[in-house]
């Protein structure tokens, strides 16, 4: 059966993605099939609304599937991996763009890639399970597929916290930090899906919709802004230092095994898009930096030591955040040769 199902239900047009025993990761034959459904059902009048969801109980998608891109990077086939991350972006930019009702149903896991293909949309469910997550820098990226800009867009400084830890959220801080829009109990999805085939109206979502649960990271606000609004990666780990709380001490290990390289410029990126924002920047802007991540970066020793050996004690090149001058930052974020992607 294909890794991606699409097709025309009553007033609904189904993407349902079918590679549970991978955790539903993105290929990039699934890319290419989401992006051809949606280029057909934008402009077809038997489709109301768009209803993006997954196979299986473990995660909605929970992310690219990187192997491959790691495989080619080893072998110095750098192409392959730029190629895969512009179709990628481009279809996140088609999501974001989508003239239809886009409805996502992010269940389980739902970090990096499958993000990209449901935050963008215009109603995010999530239910008791869903752990929504932009993990990026422990593999030596930065948050991308769009992920940056929802980071920018979030509450205060939790977008410098969620990109810089890599904290997963459960649906009450998604919800919190504008991930996602709705909390639906796991009991009453189908019948949510069921309503939104026969109706082809979003507006049902609010008729299964419950309160959603309390927000950790709301209650945590007020610290969070104090310490992610210092100046510098550097000012924010010794701000952390000084806290002794539960969330800091956590906070602060994260930061401190990520990649120094994909903190440091997680906090411009996510700055930037803060000053000057939109999807089509954000996605300008990582894709700057995905440009450079095998060669010029740490990802292929990231990917070595998470998925590929398992060890999880990734040798980076630069291992401390002190070992990060503000001038490699720039030259990691600057145009690629050829010019900036298009979308």
């Amino acid at each position: 059966m294909a890794d991606v199902l699409t097709r025309i239900e009553g007033r609904a047009g189904r993407i349902t993605l079918n590679r549970p025993q991978a955790l539903n990761a993105l290929t990039g034959d699934m890319l290419g099939a989401i992006s051809r459904a949606l280029d057909l059902w934008s402009a077809d009048p038997a489709v109301d609304l768009i209803l993006i969801d997954a196979a299986g109980d473990r995660a909605f998608a929970a992310g690219g599937d990187i192997v491959d891109l790691y495989t080619a990077g080893r072998a110095g086939d750098f192409a392959f991996g730029r190629a895969f991350w512009a179709d990628e972006y481009r279809l996140n930019a088609k999501v974001a763009r989508c003239p239809k009702p886009y409805v996502a149903a992010m269940t389980g896991f739902t970090m990096g890639g499958g993000v990209g293909i449901s935050a963008h949309g215009s109603h995010r469910i999530v239910a008791e399970g869903s752990r929504v997550a932009m993990p990026e820098c422990g593999i030596g990226l930065a948050p991308d597929v769009g992920g940056s800009l929802l980071l920018a867009r979030a509450p205060g400084r939790l977008g410098e916290y969620l990109g810089m830890s890599s904290a997963r959220m459960g649906p009450g801080d998604a919800i919190h930090a504008g991930f996602a829009d709705a909390y639906v109990p796991e009991a009453k999805l189908e019948a949510l899906k069921a309503a939104l085939v026969e109706t082809g109206d979003p507006g049902v979502v609010a008729d299964f919709a419950e309160p959603a649960p309390e927000s950790p990271m709301a209650a945590l606000q007020a610290r969070i802004d104090a310490v992610f609004s210092a100046e510098t990666a550097l000012d924010i780990v010794a701000g952390l230092e000084r806290e002794e709380a539960d969330w800091a001490v956590e906070a602060l290990k994260a930061i401190r095994r990520n990649c120094p390289l994909s903190v440091a410029c997680t906090l411009k990126m996510v700055r930037d898009n803060r000053v000057s924002g939109g999807i089509e920047r954000a996605l300008m802007r990582e894709y700057r930096f995905i440009w450079r991540c095998m060669d010029e970066g740490e990802f292929l020793e990231g990917v070595r030591a998470a998925v590929i050996d398992k060890d999880r004690a990734p040798k980076w090149a630069r291992p401390r955040l002190e070992d990060i001058a503000a001038a490699e930052v720039e030259r990691m974020l600057r145009p690629p040769p050829g010019g900036d992607l298009q979308l």
